[in-house]
């Protein structure tokens, strides 16, 4: 008997709960503050499109009364303006838009490099996509991330060859560059949301610059995944040490607060390399912004430990710069000046290893250093940068070069570096003796 009024108490209560939801539903949607215009909106688009109308009225936009028109009208001179239903819109949100409430973040943004990503329109990855593959691949591809000039047509509809379009560095109609939307997903714009590694993992990520693939691997991800219940990614404070401890996302150290710092939506204020060009760059007032990461590290690490990381962080990005990148790179344009080859015109095999060996192996080298990730730092990194200077691009330079002038090249590129001697000139018994000397005093054993 008592078990049979168990069940029936159980039923009776989940029916109470699941009875309050609506009524619960129907209040909050009571409580929001539309305007006029924003309810023609809704009266439309509820029965069009029903999943981003509940997007919104979920959202932290809903709850503060910023409606459809808020965000979406437009004055007749825009232009991208358009008369839809006795109103005059724009479809495309802009920065210059969402700068009328948030003006210090999309200020930092605008001078960001995030912003600066349509540049790619001018550089050798556009030729790359444009003209070695072709603009359709491009369009669905490179400027998804990236962004291009979006376009309008005359009745002041989008060109549907540049839109759709979230790229981060998106030139928009009105002069503004960026997309807010590229990484808080319209229409419920969540904090939380754009705080997940996957908001950035839309675009880095793959063989090129698999972030995301390195984040996954290293102890902060793994800590993320076991932990993501913990970090509370919808708190309007999210300060790291404060009010979360269990893992760091991208935004945590890119973007996110600390006690020392305040959030900053210019991604490369703590960025002391830059690791995308073919030679590794120090970054402008780099002393400093080293420092702002460092107080991040510090958040949840010991000195000792942050100074080890980047004793290791450095080490490598130099390694990699001196041994491969340089010598590589100075090969390249000392050919192109002899006339062997051309710029820019990849119809030579040698073009596309010399572009693989450091827009991809020697990127996601230097980025699983930075991130933590061993595996692309050395096998998906510094293994494949090895294997294809020696046995591809090194053997691809004599072909085209000639022995001659390739022995000039190897004298003056490699010969100076002893790291080559192995190749270049084969190792001694001398040579061998002090690696395993070395090995055994590293590690205290003795290396067969």
């Amino acid at each position: 008997m008592w078990k049979k009024r168990l069940a029936v108490g159980v039923v009776v209560c989940a029916a109470a709960v699941t009875a309050s939801l609506p009524v619960a539903a129907k209040e909050k949607e009571k409580a929001l503050k539309v305007s006029k215009e924003g309810q023609a909106c809704l009266s439309c688009h509820e029965s069009q499109s029903p999943s981003f109308v509940k997007d919104w009225k979920e959202s932290r936009h809903a709850e503060m009364g910023v409606d459809c028109f808020t965000c979406h009208q437009a004055e007749p001179t825009d232009v991208d303006a358009m008369k839809h239903y006795g109103y005059t819109i724009a479809v495309l949100v802009t920065p210059k838009d969402c700068g009328k409430c948030h003006a210090k973040e999309v200020k930092e943004m605008t001078g960001s490099h995030h912003a600066k990503a349509g540049d790619i329109l001018n550089s050798l990855d556009n030729y790359l996509g444009e003209v070695v593959g072709g603009p359709e691949a491009a369009t669905v591809g490179c400027i998804q991330c990236h962004g291009s000039k979006v376009r309008v047509l005359a009745n002041g509809k989008l060109d549907p060859t540049t839109w759709p379009n979230t790229g981060i560095g998106r030139i928009n109609p009105d002069g503004s560059k960026g997309s807010c939307a590229a990484c808080h997903t319209r229409h419920s714009f969540s904090k939380a949301q754009a705080r997940e590694p996957e908001a950035c993992g839309k675009c880095h990520l793959g063989p090129d610059h698999p972030q995301m693939e390195v984040y996954q691997e290293s102890k902060h991800g793994i800590l993320f995944a076991a932990k993501k219940g913990e970090l509370h990614l919808d708190s309007d404070s999210w300060v790291v040490g404060k009010d979360y401890t269990a893992a760091p996302t991208c935004a945590t150290c890119h973007m996110g607060a600390t006690p020392n710092q305040a959030a900053t939506h210019d991604v490369g204020t703590r960025l002391s390399w830059t690791l995308r060009p073919p030679i590794s760059k120090k970054q402008e007032n780099a002393d400093k912004k080293r420092t702002d990461m460092e107080d991040v590290c510090s958040s949840c690490h010991s000195a000792p430990f942050v100074v080890g990381f980047y004793k290791q962080f450095d080490d490598l990005v130099g390694f990699y710069d001196t041994k491969f990148a340089k010598p590589a790179t100075g090969i390249m344009k000392d050919l192109a000046g002899r006339g062997i080859i051309k710029d820019v015109e990849f119809d030579k095999k040698l073009d596309w290893t010399y572009f693989e060996l450091w827009h991809h192996e020697g990127r996601r080298a230097r980025h699983g250093a930075a991130m933590s990730g061993p595996d692309y730092a050395w096998w998906h990194g510094i293994y494949d940068v090895s294997k294809n200077f020696y046995t591809e691009f090194l053997p691809q330079v004599k072909e085209l070069a000639g022995p001659k002038v390739y022995d000039e090249l190897v004298q003056k590129y490699l010969a100076p570096d002893m790291r080559h001697d192995w190749y270049t000139k084969g190792m001694t018994k001398e040579q061998l003796e002090k690696i395993r000397k070395y090995y055994q005093e590293r590690y205290g054993e003795k290396v067969q």
